[in-house]
């Protein structure tokens, strides 16, 4: 399962099979197979106040976080590797063209991408996360 996959999981709760795309064969076949964002079936995600499930995941931290705007944050209110090597695989898988080296500006661009996957992955997404 891709990076991207494991935090679609823990935030919509469901497990890698789960969190799959599923696609037509012929769109299957057209799609990249390794480094393509999973998607979450619409039916789950579209039950999941994003907000909501990050808050609690967040209270129940020993750890002072803000995952609204720091994506290691996120990354540790989901219990995922938020290591600068992590943090660059998942904007490798990302499609980050940036300097990987700006280690402030990958975080922010990550930060504004996940949050935006995960909205159309279907999730509900505070508008004022939402980057225009």
């Amino acid at each position: 399962m891709s990076f991207f996959g494991a935090i679609l999981g823990k935030i919509f709760g469901t497990t890698p099979a789960e969190a799959a795309p599923a696609a037509p064969a012929a769109e299957a076949a057209a799609a990249p197979a390794a480094g393509a964002p999973a998607s979450v079936p619409a039916d789950i995600a579209a039950k999941v106040d994003i907000a909501a499930v990050l808050d609690d995941l967040n209270e129940k931290n020993p750890e002072t976080l803000d995952w609204r705007v720091s994506i290691v944050d996120l990354l540790k209110v989901l219990g995922l590797d938020s290591s600068l090597a992590a943090r660059k695989d998942l904007a490798a898988e990302l499609k980050y063209e940036g300097d990987t080296h700006d280690s402030a500006k990958m975080n922010i661009w990550l930060h504004d991408k996940v949050i935006a996957l995960v909205a159309a992955n279907g999730g509900k997404v505070p508008a004022d996360l939402l980057k225009k």
